[in-house]
């Protein structure tokens, strides 16, 4: 399965919506096991993304994520401005040349987080959202049901990265707010698969 121009840019617009629907969730989330402000930095970037659209309509893939990871990197502060414009960034490095199988697409972004995060699955991160969607897209079988079994996992973890790890085992029990958004942009995903 392959993501198309037209499609790619209603998944983004879609993530943005979200974030910008979501800010006191996130905000809350992040009070909870960080510094409270995860919401308000995430629909910062949203709107940075709108605006970017706005300026120059994206003509490709590449120049769609391209566009979406300058906004997040310059726009959304903490670690998440990075991390998402990493993910995003090699995506769009990587779809230049040939536009890619949904799953290698998403595994690509998940090892840019990884590597700009120097993290893996179970530190109770963002990668413990796009790895389990990136496992079930290879499998054809990603729903609703990857996300909210991913969100659930990450629930349950104990940090060992990022802000919350601070808290250890006062961490766990609470949802990681980058797990959050990140599951608003695969949510936003399977609205437009399912289209």
């Amino acid at each position: 399965m392959k993501l198309e121009l037209v499609d790619a840019k209603k998944w983004i617009t879609l993530f943005v919506e979200k974030l910008e629907n979501n800010q006191t969730t996130l905000n809350e989330l992040d009070t909870a096991i960080g510094d409270g402000d995860h919401g308000t930095n995430m629909k910062r970037g949203a709107e940075a993304v709108t605006a970017a659209f706005e300026k120059k309509d994206p003509e490709t893939l590449a120049d769609l994520y391209k566009a979406t990871a300058f906004a997040m990197i310059q726009k959304v502060g903490g670690a998440s401005g990075p991390l998402y414009g990493t993910a995003f960034l090699d995506m769009s490095k990587a779809v230049k040349t040939d536009n890619l199988e949904l799953a290698d697409l998403i595994q690509i972004g998940t090892d840019g987080l990884k590597r700009r995060g120097e993290s893996d699955t179970g530190m109770k991160t963002m990668i413990d959202v796009w790895q389990p969607v990136s496992d079930a897209l290879k499998a054809d079988k990603f729903d609703q049901s990857v996300i909210d079994s991913a969100l659930e996992n990450v629930k349950g973890l104990v940090a060992t990265k990022g802000r919350a790890s601070y808290l250890e085992e006062k961490s766990k029990g609470h949802i990681d707010p980058g797990a959050q958004s990140s599951a608003y942009l695969f949510e936003s995903l399977i609205e437009v698969l399912g289209e």
